[in-house]
């Protein structure tokens, strides 16, 4: 059952690329489109792409666009010696056209079998009102860091910003950090964006969660990174959702779940009505 249930998600993912897809590239007159690219660092990084600093985004972007056009030149190559007239690669062309008209039936499939899942408005309140635990926006803070290699550098950046706050603070970690962190945010400042409690590791949070809004760490963090100077840019205190908040979430999660009963029943009925003959 997972492994339909994530071709299901892979599907939903790759379809949901632009439509206006931008021209990266062309090889002897034929088009690489930012569509295709980003189909390919999708899959690479395991939709974890958006989370990569800029500088490494860039970086493998920029190589699956070499990669894509040796692949073109290659193409032209088969096609100009004849590759495409062989035996061989006509029978694996074959091939893969029968796997992908199966694997292209099984996603529209599944596709039809979620969207014609109902859940009920009745359905979704008596969520939200028998877990109301669930639709708590957890404490969370936006800190900022500059992380170096050892305890001196921690100490001697602190003490040059120590007299100073406010806005004249901020300004001065953000450039220090841009210009002194060995950390992937640097580049931003060292802005590490808003982050809940246990989210970072132990010494870190427990510095950072314990710290006013406006400050700068007194003291160097040491973690298995090195040494932080932290600065607490803002703090959100907890609060409780309201039902029109997370309404939506909850409905697809209450109809994803009944896809997934739905799946297993479907799948168990086609396994029993098929002849399934295991080989080895």
């Amino acid at each position: 059952m997972k492994r339909y249930y994530a071709a299901w998600i892979l599907g939903l993912l790759l379809s949901a690329q632009s439509a206006s897809a931008v021209v990266l590239a062309t090889v002897n007159g034929d088009e690489i489109t930012s569509e295709e690219v980003n189909k390919v660092l999708m899959e690479g990084t395991q939709g974890r792409f958006d989370s990569l600093p800029a500088d490494k985004q860039n970086e493998l972007r920029q190589r699956i666009i070499e990669g894509m056009i040796a692949q073109e030149l290659v193409y032209d190559d088969a096609k100009r010696t004849g590759v495409l007239d062989s035996k061989e690669y006509k029978q694996e062309l074959e091939a893969l056209v029968s796997r992908l008209k199966v694997q292209l039936a099984a996603k529209v499939w599944e596709q039809e079998q979620f969207e014609a899942i109902k859940v009920d408005a009745k359905e979704v309140k008596a969520y939200f009102d028998a877990n109301p635990d669930e639709f708590i926006d957890k404490e969370k803070i936006r800190a900022r860091h500059i992380l170096v290699k050892s305890e001196a550098e921690a100490q001697a950046i602190i003490k040059s910003m120590k007299a100073l706050s406010g806005d004249k603070l901020k300004n001065e970690f953000i450039a220090q950090a841009k210009s002194k962190s060995t950390g992937p945010s640097a580049a931003k400042g060292g802005d590490l964006g808003y982050f809940p409690r246990g989210q970072m590791v132990p010494s870190f949070n427990d510095a950072a969660f314990a710290m006013k809004e406006g400050s700068m760490s007194s003291t160097p963090v040491q973690s298995q990174f090195g040494y932080h100077v932290i600065y607490i840019e803002d703090k959100k205190a907890a609060k409780k959702l309201g039902f029109d908040e997370v309404k939506n979430f909850i409905e697809q999660r209450l109809k994803m779940d009944k896809f997934k009963a739905t799946m297993e029943k479907k799948m168990a009925t086609l396994r029993e009505k098929a002849k399934i003959t295991y080989t080895k």
